[in-house]
């Protein structure tokens, strides 16, 4: 059995048909060790670091740590793995300290990537159980969050095959994955250019690689762990590519390219705030799964949207003619998004005032409450990401006062109060729909009131 420990060839075969695997193995690996960096995680409270008590993180770690181990029993062949326990329990039964040396040795030394990869899943077996004994206790503290993050930093930088930092960037993962992207990079002509707008392009693409990897469909918790970890490394990965920019713009000539990168350079600052510091707020406390999944929707689906738009305005510079849709599947046009922008806030606009109207009636105050929140739920999901930075916050503070009342509540809850809140909001909504309707994209062009009124009776009681 040992002999198969020491078997070479098999991993070349899983490079083949499972580089999917492959590239969510990097990515997680890469998300754990950003995941201990405390500058990328969503602190956005008073207490210092010293203070905080690090359990949920560590939860998140854990369940994080259960997907990678899942993802390297998938790959690796069951019988190289059988040999592996195999060989861990004739280690600690028979062999004596020598023998075990031997053993250890042959995997430390890494010659194939085989061992490679049973040296990180020896590593993280070990570790799963460090961290649940760590769980043990109702408190985890900085200092213990922080060295075991260094151990753990330690051994991923170590492995030779599986660190996810050895090449930056990794050409087996990391390229310009489009054929008309890469074809129109490879024929800018000047050096210097062609090199900066390539590289630019290569990391815009790894945020897309990342992104897939998140699960949007579960509501179990470790798949929302696992994705909020890719998330946060996101917060890491696109730091990286503003201080890329404004490195790179000090060696452009080309003024015209210039402003077209600087504004994408904005554009990626202003939509990474809006998911760090506002959609994923205090993210890390312990908040309801269905809550946690729908930050995760938005957020992956802002991030998305803003990555694909900054690759296309690149692209349209040097071919104005090219569009989303040859790019990307499913692309959403600005006039698309505006279009579904403006009516999704007509929708909710009508709903409020008609909440508002009929505020006298218990009876249909009920009524229109309860079909007002479902409408706020799907906004919540499917339009927030849609919405730009400076109006976030305004929608975010009444959602989340709103969406914690019940039927029973809004009978019974101060009407005063609750009532100035509702006509404040609706006021913001006609604002915000004026600005909207203010768009370059939309000039000219009317609101679908037909369509946002059959929209609007779906959530109506009938």
């Amino acid at each position: 059995m040992a002999n198969l420990i020491d078997e070479k060839g098999w991993f070349e075969n899983v490079r083949k048909k499972q580089k999917h695997f492959l590239s969510e193995l990097d990515t997680l690996l890469r998300g754990v060790v950003r995941f201990f960096n405390v500058e990328n995680l969503l602190f956005n409270d008073n207490r210092s670091i010293a203070d905080r008590n690090f359990r949920t993180e560590l939860i998140i770690l854990r369940d994080t740590l259960h997907h990678l181990l899942s993802i390297i029993e998938t790959i690796i062949p069951e019988k190289y793995k059988n040999a592996f326990w195999f060989q861990k329990y004739a280690e600690q039964s028979f062999l004596p300290d020598h023998s075990r040396d031997r053993i250890k040795e042959r995997l430390i030394r890494q010659e194939t990537p085989e061992k490679s990869l049973l040296l990180l899943y020896d590593f993280l077996v070990n570790l799963k159980v460090i961290i649940q004994g760590l769980l043990n206790s109702e408190r985890v503290s900085y200092t213990e969050f922080k060295n075991l993050g260094e151990l753990i930093e330690r051994q991923i930088r170590d492995n030779l095959f599986f660190d996810p930092f050895r090449r930056e960037p990794n050409p087996e993962y990391d390229r310009i994955y489009n054929r008309t992207v890469s074809s129109i990079v490879r024929s800018i002509e000047a050096k210097e250019e062609r090199r900066f707008v390539s590289a630019l392009m290569i990391y815009l693409f790894r945020c897309l690689r990342f992104l897939g990897h998140i699960d949007q469909s579960s509501y179990n918790a470790a798949s929302l762990h696992y994705s909020l970890v890719i998330l946060i490394m996101l917060h890491s990965e696109i730091k990286a590519i503003i201080e890329f920019i404004r490195e790179g713009l000090k060696r452009l000539e080309n003024k015209e390219l210039k402003e077209t990168i600087d504004a994408i350079s904005f554009q990626l600052t202003m939509e990474s705030k809006r998911v760090f510091r506002q959609e994923l707020k205090n993210v890390l406390d312990s908040i309801p799964l269905n809550r946690l999944k729908g930050k995760i929707e938005t957020s992956h689906g802002i991030l998305r949207n803003m990555i694909e738009q900054c690759i296309l305005q690149i692209i349209k510079y040097y071919r104005s003619e090219i569009e989303g849709e040859t790019i990307f599947p499913g692309f959403t046009t600005k006039l698309e998004q505006s279009l579904k922008l403006r009516e999704d806030i007509y929708v909710l606009l009508r709903l409020t005032d008609m909440l508002e109207s009929n505020f006298e009636d218990k009876q249909q105050r009920r009524k229109i409450f309860e079909a007002l929140k479902s409408y706020m739920m799907y906004f919540q999901s499917f339009t927030f990401r849609l919405l730009r930075h400076d109006d976030y916050e305004e929608f975010e503070r009444f959602f989340n006062k709103f969406l914690v009342l019940t039927p029973e509540m809004i009978v019974r809850i101060d009407h005063g109060k609750l009532l100035t809140e509702i006509h404040r909001f609706k006021v913001f909504l006609e604002t915000t729909i004026k600005m909207v309707s203010q768009r370059e994209e939309l000039k000219g062009k009317e609101i679908n009131i037909k369509q946002a009124e059959e929209v609007l009776k779906q959530f109506l009681p009938h």
